[in-house]
């Protein structure tokens, strides 16, 4: 379990990153869903123990996290946003080294790990290339298979799916799925459809605060009943709506009330992206 409790974060020019950001995670796949600027890798820096809270504290299992970081790093697997590539240095090679310095000086057995990380992200035939070489997308998937050395009890994982061609989403999607059988799975996105059928439970955020906590199911729950559709043409005035989308025909939009705006409104379903959105919104309208 990972607890956190009331993590406060303000940086020097004054950003309030995270406000009172209070969460229980168990086992499993779950999913921090938010805009750009949300906080959330804020958070995730924080929860690796790359940074500390200006207050707050964070438990895994038995480990108090601030005060002892190195007993987290030990059971931690982290993949950030952004991944520096070492010039000169093979795929296969920076691998095994990084395997080691996880503890693994069996020769045989850093080798058969490294190899079935390589499987796993689908670079085993690229692995004497080297990694300064590696496109967007494959770099990204280089490091996932680093974040997963050592089999971590705990893995976080900011902004995954960056990059990464559809193909390359269903794979690490799959690889997610299976590191979760056995681990906590914190993903940190603001992709819907990262977290929509992946994440038994999921937070959204907005402006470093928790906005809304859940099942996908629980979360689009109190919008039954209350969405309606409509494609307006091109040049139509366009009322107060939930979020729009564009269509070849005009626009997609939805509106949160509790009758259809006019005869032409169908009733939708609601999905995790209405929710995230009634979420946000929420916020936005909510005095601080």
């Amino acid at each position: 379990m990972l607890e956190t409790h009331r993590l406060t974060k303000t940086y020097s020019n004054g950003v309030h990153a995270l406000s009172d950001v209070s969460l229980d995670v168990g086992p499993g796949l779950y999913g921090l869903l938010g805009p750009n600027g949300a906080g959330k890798s804020t958070l995730m820096r924080t929860l690796a123990t790359l940074q500390l809270p200006d207050a707050g504290t964070i438990r895994f299992g038995d480990i108090d996290v601030l005060s002892q970081p190195d007993e987290l790093r030990k059971l931690l697997g982290y993949l950030p946003q952004q991944i520096g590539a070492y010039p000169g240095v093979t795929a296969e090679s920076l691998l095994e080294r990084f395997a080691w310095l996880h503890g693994n000086t069996d020769r045989k057995g850093r080798r058969r790990e490294v190899m079935e990380l390589l499987d796993k992200v689908n670079l085993t035939e690229f692995r004497s290339q080297l990694v300064s070489t590696y496109s967007g997308g494959m770099l990204r998937r280089f490091g996932i298979a680093l974040a997963l050395l050592g089999s971590p009890r705990l893995l976080i994982v900011d902004e995954p799916t960056a990059g990464l061609d559809p193909a390359e989403r269903d794979r690490f999607h799959r690889v997610l799925a299976d590191v979760a059988a056995d681990a906590l799975v914190l993903l940190s996105t603001h992709i819907v459809e990262d977290v929509e059928h992946l994440c038994g439970r999921l937070s959204i955020m907005s402006e470093g605060r928790i906005v809304a906590e859940g099942t996908p199911a629980e979360l689009r729950h109190p919008l039954e009943g209350k969405l309606w559709t409509s494609t307006i043409p091109r040049g139509g005035r366009l009322p107060e709506a939930l979020h729009l989308a564009a269509r070849p025909n005009g626009t997609a939009v939805v509106v949160h009330a509790d009758k259809p705006p006019g005869q032409s409104w169908a009733l939708r379903e609601p999905t995790l992206q209405d929710a995230y959105h009634a979420a946000l919104r929420e916020q936005l309208s909510s005095p601080s």
